[in-house]
């Protein structure tokens, strides 16, 4: 009989150190790019209102999990959507169970970092920052900003101005702005929405700008034209090889040969961002070597703080 670690929302929370879980998420995509990762493509039963998909993984170093999410519709709420689910890590050598944690917290904070990689990576010069969507997901993408990047200004920018206020008010460089003037002003744009369909033009990027695009699990979150004018990253070959929901909506159709994955770019295989400049466009899926990487470091906290109720399984 195992003894499982089991840890809550707020202590999933608590163990995702931004500046650990930023390097984890890079070697899980460093690892991705080079092959090691063993990971099927993303499965999922449909309900009426929502999916509810299956993610394992195993990445050499960090672990072996697996995700169980539920993405559905906010009811009430056009545009947005919840994930919520469970992620069982497992001893790797034996195949126990070691740790069963909240995937709602890991999912927002490990997209968050891998967002942030690709800023990194491919506009490291960025001045000025737009975040589009009030959600979870952008929330999380202010707190790792305020967090690793508190200098740089940001401006929110959604649908429902309350929202937004109130989501500036957690960065120290913040402002609310409307989408338009927030994506025309921007050096990097992190799109963090539930939308079904493009959330600005094409015309309203800056011509070197930068593009992060995290959402869109139910439909298009891009501009057609985003994805033909833009140089494509994504974590894995998947993201435009396989159908939704394991890959993109918007890499559906486009040549895998254009997409570089990330992971290539952060460990220097790929020099990222042509000397000629131009847009840069970052297709986020998820991926369970994500997962992987996010709990590692939430379960070697828990273990270090005492923190979490042993159940034996």
């Amino acid at each position: 009989m195992s003894q499982v670690l089991v840890l809550d929302k707020e202590q999933t929370r608590a163990g995702l150190d931004p500046a650990r879980v930023l390097d984890a998420v890079a070697a899980a995509l460093v690892a991705l790019s080079r092959g090691e990762v063993s990971a099927p493509p993303r499965i999922a039963a449909h309900a009426p209102a929502g999916l509810l998909g299956a993610m394992p993984a195993y990445v050499p170093g960090l672990g072996l999990a697996a995700k169980l999410v539920s993405v559905f519709a906010t009811p009430g709420a056009p545009g947005r959507s919840s994930h919520r689910g469970l992620v069982a890590l497992f001893d790797h050598a034996d195949g126990s169970p070691l740790a069963l944690l909240d995937a709602e917290p890991i999912t927002a904070v490990r997209t968050a970092a891998s967002a942030t990689l690709s800023m990194r990576a491919l506009a490291p010069a960025a001045g000025r920052i737009a975040v589009i969507g009030t959600g979870v997901q952008a929330t999380a993408q202010v707190a790792l900003l305020a967090a690793l990047h508190p200098a740089v200004p940001v401006t929110v920018a959604g649908r429902d101005a309350d929202r937004s206020r109130a989501l500036a008010d957690t960065h120290p460089q913040a402002t609310v702005d409307s989408i338009e003037q927030a994506v025309r002003g921007a050096d990097v744009v992190f799109c963090c929405t539930g939308a079904r369909e493009p959330v600005f033009p094409r015309a309203w990027l800056a011509r070197d700008a930068h593009v992060s695009s995290v959402g869109g699990s139910h439909g298009h979150e891009l501009d057609p034209a985003v994805i033909a004018d833009g140089a494509l990253f994504a974590e894995w070959p998947g993201a435009a090889g396989s159908p939704p929901p394991a890959g993109a909506y918007e890499l559906q159709g486009v040549d895998p040969q254009r997409v570089t994955l990330l992971g290539a770019v952060l460990d220097g295989r790929h020099p990222g961002r042509d000397d000629r400049g131009g847009l840069t466009v970052f297709k986020s899926t998820g991926h369970g070597a994500l997962d992987v990487a996010a709990a590692s470091v939430v379960v070697a906290w828990a273990r270090a703080q005492g923190a979490g109720t042993a159940v034996a399984m």
